[in-house]
């Protein structure tokens, strides 16, 4: 599913125990990569020249942490909504990610509970490509519940 394809916003008061986050697909390639270290100030030579990431034993550059963990992110609120606040995010790294594989994030809704006009929500979730699992994680969002807008 595309950024434009993408629902609204979840009622995070009809959330229950299981529910699918929406997936996310990105098609990973070079500029993407590259993009993504210079953006977070990463000037690691094997997320943007070949032959060192050859030399490192790798067959191609490859996706840096920061750039991961912005796409968490991405996952989470593009599902949550833009007054979802990421409150703790914690991943763990997989296999490599390099150009030309996608990464598809799913995830589901593990914890929830009201806390006056918020509800605070538990998320476990996965990033893989047909390699694995490249990012697996947990993340807690605090979600506006309060329909006094309405």
């Amino acid at each position: 599913m595309s950024a434009t394809d993408r629902p609204a916003a979840v009622d995070a008061r009809a959330l229950t125990l299981g529910a699918e986050v929406t997936p996310l697909v990105v098609d990973i390639d070079a500029t993407r990569i590259v993009a993504g270290a210079i953006a977070t100030r990463d000037f690691m030579p094997a997320h943007h020249d070949r032959d060192f990431a050859n030399r490192q034993g790798a067959p191609d550059i490859f996706m840096n942490i920061l750039s991961d963990t912005a796409y968490c992110s991405r996952f989470l609120t593009d599902w949550a909504g833009p007054d979802a606040m990421v409150t703790r995010l914690a991943i763990r790294l997989g296999v490599p990610v390099f150009p030309g594989h996608t990464l598809i994030f799913t995830g589901s809704v593990t914890a929830l509970e009201h806390e006056d006009t918020d509800v605070i929500v538990g998320v476990t979730f996965t990033g893989a490509s047909d390699l694995g699992d490249h990012v697996t994680g947990t993340a807690e969002l605090r979600l506006p519940a309060d329909d006094s807008g309405e």
